[in-house]
């Protein structure tokens, strides 16, 4: 299944859990519930957004952006971090009405079934949806996995409550409870928006990426050639290196060349989805940059 069906089975779930828990606290009265049926409704528009958002980076380059559109994705997730965040707001404005005003809560029972089930639905998409982010390196796929996990364990800690409130008969636990998760929530929309925020400023790969570059370099006859001014960065699910090689002055141009080709395939085949720019210099020349030179 590819990411973007990921998504669209996303949207379909949250129309389902938005029925759910808005039945749930219909049936209840519960402003926790509330809280827990608005963030679906955040889950709905997240979804949406990132879907459209995949699909504008799957497109090919054009003449306007010539290395693709793969940023997109980071829009994706800056986008549903700010949602969560709006949707931790109004958790809290409603939790705190009815905290100066608490209400009786009803049919309790069947309300909390159906949030049951409405979490049991978003846990396994969301399972589902994380390693199928990870397998794809997929940032719109991943912001909206996690949201789904924070959307379980809010329904979670919604149940908890709720259960406290019945065996207990404190009212007051309901809107506090509602207001933790509030909170909680706010904590990942500010850490989606974070990682959206880096990734649009070009981050290096991934360690474990850059180990696998260093160690595809090393794998050449150093004796003969050495590289420097190893740089790597990510846009979306692409990854690129740019880099030196430095070789004989006396080297053919063909032989230059073709050994420049070995490199970029030995690279593209141990990073899968990698781009690598080879800049071809002679031995006994340095180029210069502001940064530091990368040691190998």
């Amino acid at each position: 299944m590819q990411v973007s069906s990921y998504l669209k089975l996303s949207i379909a779930v949250a129309v389902a859990t938005i029925a759910l828990k808005t039945g749930a606290w219909w049936l209840t009265g519960s402003v926790g519930l509330l809280s827990d049926a608005l963030e679906s409704l955040v889950n709905l528009a997240g979804a949406t957004f990132a879907l459209a958002m995949v699909t504008v980076a799957a497109q090919p380059p054009d003449d306007d952006h010539p290395y693709g559109h793969h940023k997109a994705e980071y829009f994706s997730s800056g986008f549903e971090g700010v949602l969560i965040l709006v949707a931790a707001i109004a958790i809290m404005w409603a939790a705190a009405s009815r905290l100066a005003a608490p209400q009786p809560l009803e049919s309790l029972g069947l309300g909390l079934l159906l949030s049951v089930i409405s979490s049991v639905l978003n846990g396994a998409l969301a399972w589902a949806m994380l390693r199928k982010a990870r397998e794809h390196r997929s940032m719109a796929l991943e912001a909206d996995a996690r949201h789904l996990f924070t959307d379980v364990w809010t329904s979670a800690g919604v149940v908890v409550g709720l259960g406290a409130v019945h065996w207990t008969g404190w009212l007051w636990l309901d809107p506090v409870i509602a207001i933790l998760l509030g909170l909680n929530i706010a904590r990942e929309g500010v850490h989606l928006v974070w990682r959206s925020a880096d990734g649009l400023m070009d981050q290096a790969v991934e360690p474990e990426t850059r180990a696998e570059i260093d160690r595809v370099l090393a794998s050449f006859d150093h004796a003969t050639i050495r590289f420097d001014h190893v740089t790597t960065r990510r846009a979306g699910q692409r990854r690129y290196v740019d880099l030196h090689m430095h070789m004989p002055a006396a080297w053919s141009l063909g032989r230059s060349a073709a050994l420049r080709v070995s490199v970029e395939q030995a690279l593209m085949s141990a990073v899968p989805g990698l781009r690598a720019t080879i800049q071809l210099l002679p031995m006994d020349m340095e180029a210069h940059f502001d940064d530091p030179k990368d040691p190998l």
